[in-house]
């Protein structure tokens, strides 16, 4: 129950919307880019394709390309049905591994902007999820008790973040009681 917490914040694609970006294409794209820099890419997701990247001293190349199709997407993003419950009686953030820019123009297409406080993406702290610190960032501005607080989220990075940061979670079928 939302009641018994002091804020509750949500993961963003997956849990309140759904980007429409095709990640196949994304990761294929990223894998070019990279292979063109020398950056081994044989096999790899796109989780990989970044810390890759990034151990190559690559990282905004992989991430321009990432960013472009999310900001693309966020234009056309679906509203999920978790986004129905807000507007909530405590304070709302979104904590997301998407670009900020394209949370927030997702968030705005649905109107969704008005019921959330507090917003942090990818880019906007220097740590991403599981790092618990984009998580706390918004616990602290909402100066309440990580243990009273709810995450709630789509997949087990989500929960890995709730878990280091000290705060509850719950994945969105759970929510939903499915």
């Amino acid at each position: 129950m939302v009641e018994s917490y002091e804020a509750v914040i949500y993961d963003l694609d997956g849990t309140l919307v759904e980007l429409d970006v095709d990640w196949t294409l994304v990761t294929r794209e990223v894998a070019d880019r990279l292979a063109s820099r020398g950056v081994d890419t044989e096999g790899a997701d796109l989780w990989t394709l970044l810390e890759r990247a990034e151990a190559a001293g690559v990282h905004d190349v992989a991430i321009d390309v990432v960013g472009a199709h999310e900001r693309v997407g966020a234009r056309t993003a679906d509203r999920l049905p978790l986004a129905e419950e807000l507007p909530l009686d405590v304070p709302v953030g979104v904590c997301s591994l998407n670009e900020e820019a394209a949370v927030r123009t997702a968030m705005e297409r649905h109107d969704l902007l008005t019921a959330v406080e507090t917003v942090v993406g990818r880019d906007t702290l220097a740590a991403q999820k599981p790092d618990p610190e984009p998580l706390l960032a918004i616990v602290e501005g909402f100066d309440v008790d990580p243990a009273r607080t709810l995450f709630v989220g789509d997949s087990p990075k989500d929960e890995r973040t709730a878990e280091r940061a000290g705060t509850a979670f719950q994945y969105v079928a759970d929510r939903l009681g499915e």
